[in-house]
């Protein structure tokens, strides 16, 4: 499978970081973009740079010359995360005057997976609406919203139980973080 992650401004780098450390061994081709803000947050949350595992291919926000900008070629899953609501919104609008924006329209177009992983809290009426119009499109909104039935008990452990809910969701078997379990019989 051809994933690409995208990665934003908004707060939650470490899911992104997460994600690319899982996917990594996973056998499948890793793609990466960042919106022009997304640096700025990761040197702010991670403590400096992003760790691209080796054999992850990056591609610049200003160049519509990367592979999925066209529904010739298209990608077979997209996720952002974390997901500005500037980028969602701008997702559910069709506005694609980037390399992230434009890849996002042609996924959805194409009828293949596209995860938005927002981060953010409260949310307006305008976020709402624009969840919808995105549900509507085909889109999976998939909130950074971790839980804590297995008891995570570092900022990674919570991470993951977000992380292991987009792995599910993109059909990559993992064996991150604890899954609910059944009450005994």
């Amino acid at each position: 499978m051809r994933i690409l992650v995208a990665i934003t401004g908004a707060s939650g780098s470490l899911y992104a970081q997460r994600l690319l450390e899982l996917l990594a061994p996973s056998g499948h081709e890793l793609h990466l973009i960042l919106s022009r803000y997304a640096q700025a947050v990761i040197v702010e949350e991670l403590g400096g740079q992003l760790r691209v595992p080796e054999g992850v291919q990056r591609h610049g926000l200003g160049s519509m010359n990367l592979p999925f900008a066209s529904g010739s070629n298209p990608c077979d899953a997209m996720v952002v995360i974390p997901c500005s609501m500037g980028t969602l919104g701008r997702i559910a609008h069709g506005i694609s005057d980037d390399a992230l924006l434009r890849t996002a329209d042609v996924t959805l177009k194409e009828r293949r997976k596209l995860i938005l992983v927002p981060r953010e809290t409260p949310l307006s009426l305008v976020h709402v609406r624009n969840f919808e119009l995105l549900l509507l499109a085909g889109a999976i909104i998939l909130p950074a919203n971790p839980s804590f039935y297995s008891r995570p008990g570092t900022p990674v452990e919570v991470a993951d139980t977000v992380v292991a809910r987009v792995l599910d969701h993109l059909g990559v078997a993992h064996s991150v973080g604890g899954r609910w379990r059944e009450e005994p019989e």
